[in-house]
């Protein structure tokens, strides 16, 4: 491999010849060998927004020269079209604000601007990634905006309309359903009669609610902290700059920013970040809740509960012939628990404000992305792949309601409460049904079994 030499404050540093990064980039990756997990490429994408919409604005506010804004937006382009993903190479892990992966970007765009207008890669002329790519920002500001940015886009563009579509398709089995009898269960016991459309009806509105939490966090995603600089004071930035930028964002992605009203808790807080997982945990623990029931409903096929049939999508046992298993389930179980342990990192991090600054950024950033991510994906599995291929098992459902002994509670209000588990008891011990033995009570009142 060949190298070319650079230089930053600290001293000369050896890059290897094709790389666009450049020596603050180089010296994060020989710092930071920790987990090699790199941000997602969205979160990228986002950091080269905020410098595409920044040089036109610096641009238009005269504070840098227009060919060198054009070579920036121009640079900045290719990396939001993906074309420069390779060289974002610095750690999850890696200090607490950022400042690594915002020196990542500023250098492969001046590296790039300057190829554009030289011909020439790397180096700090005629596009300095700090005087020009960075004006007006701090990895401090630019960084959370980052994060707000690309979090509230993944929700809108595909956790929403994941779970609008995971809701409609419980919607539709609950109709589907809503004529199939089949008995309740409390405590994992046997409980009253209802029917599977009542019981889809609860999954479907679960998600329903699971849509409005997460939509209620966007709103405080929506605040920006372009603007404050390095401790919120706005040092170094002109006074327009944030509110040209953001609107700039927001033209470009259709979302609506704002810039935040009080940039000391946009920088020192990440309040909205935990903000957005507890909405994303709550969404996973209905999720389990739905997924375990689905499960359990299919369980056997012969000697579980079996109500439903769920589609067969794979062989389920290296041993055991013909079995299978709720394999769809059993990955949005597991997706949850990640999201649920994400959520106790992404609180952690929100901890991590200490005066000026939240030091925890990157961390919180990876685990709320990640989190949407799954569960996105996750939602779609379990709505195409498993609840819309739901088939009743009925004559299942109709035989555990004749079996049941929980009947007697119909009978209550005709014979009462000690007399009706009187019956059920005796039709436990003989194995006989409650109408068996309620019809050989010579006693009782007349009971209306055609209501029952």
């Amino acid at each position: 491999m060949t190298y070319r030499t650079e230089t930053d404050s600290l001293g000369v540093v050896q890059i290897p010849e094709y790389a666009y990064y450049g020596p603050q980039t180089q010296r994060a990756v020989e710092n930071f060998r920790i987990s090699g997990l790199g941000f997602p490429a969205s979160f990228i994408h986002t950091m080269a927004l905020i410098k595409q919409c920044g040089a036109k604005v610096n641009a238009e506010l005269g504070l840098i020269d227009t060919y060198m804004a054009s070579a920036i937006q121009k640079a900045a382009q290719e990396v939001i079209d993906a074309r420069l993903d390779a060289e974002f190479v610095v750690d999850v892990f890696q200090t607490g604000s950022g400042t690594s992966t915002n020196m990542n970007v500023n250098e492969v765009i001046a590296s790039r601007a300057n190829e554009l207008l030289t011909g020439l890669r790397g180096g700090k002329k005629p596009v300095h990634p700090n005087d020009h790519v960075n004006l007006g920002q701090s990895s401090n500001d630019v960084f959370p905006s980052a994060m707000n940015i690309t979090v509230l886009m993944e929700i809108s563009h595909r956790l929403l309309p994941g779970l609008e579509h995971l809701k409609e398709t419980l919607s539709q089995k609950a109709i589907e359903f809503q004529n199939v009898p089949k008995l309740g269960r409390t405590h994992l016991q046997d409980a009253v009669p209802m029917t599977l459309g009542q019981e889809f009806s609860g999954y479907a509105r679960q998600i329903e609610l699971g849509i409005r939490r997460a939509t209620s966090a966007t709103e405080s995603l929506s605040e920006l902290a372009l603007g404050g600089t390095a401790v919120g004071t706005g040092l170094n930035t002109h006074p327009d700059f944030a509110g040209r930028v953001i609107r700039c964002i927001s033209d470009i992605t259709g979302l609506t920013f704002v810039e935040a009203q009080n940039h000391f808790e946009a920088q020192s807080a990440r309040d909205a970040g935990v903000e957005t997982s507890g909405a994303l945990k709550t969404i996973a623990v209905s999720l389990t809740h739905i997924a375990n029931d689905i499960r359990w409903l299919a369980s056997g096929p012969r000697c579980g509960i079996g109500e439903i049939e769920l589609p067969e999508l794979q062989p389920g046992s290296s041993i055991m012939p013909g079995k299978i298993n709720p394999v769809i389930p059993e990955v949005v179980i597991q997706v949850a628990a990640q999201v649920i342990g994400n959520d106790a990192t992404i609180t952690l991090c929100g901890q991590g404000g200490y005066f000026q600054l939240n030091t925890m950024m990157p961390l919180m950033v990876h685990s709320l992305l990640q989190s949407i991510s799954l569960l996105s994906r996750a939602i779609a599995a379990f709505s195409d792949n498993c609840i819309a291929g739901i088939r009743p098992r009925a004559d299942v459902c109709l035989h555990h309601i004749q079996s049941s002994l929980y009947i007697a509670t119909m009978l209550t209000p005709f014979i009462g409460y000690d007399r009706a588990a009187d019956i059920a008891r005796k039709a436990f011990k003989s194995g006989k049904t409650i109408r068996e033995i309620a019809m050989s009570e010579t006693d009782l009142p007349e009971i209306p079994w055609e209501r029952i």
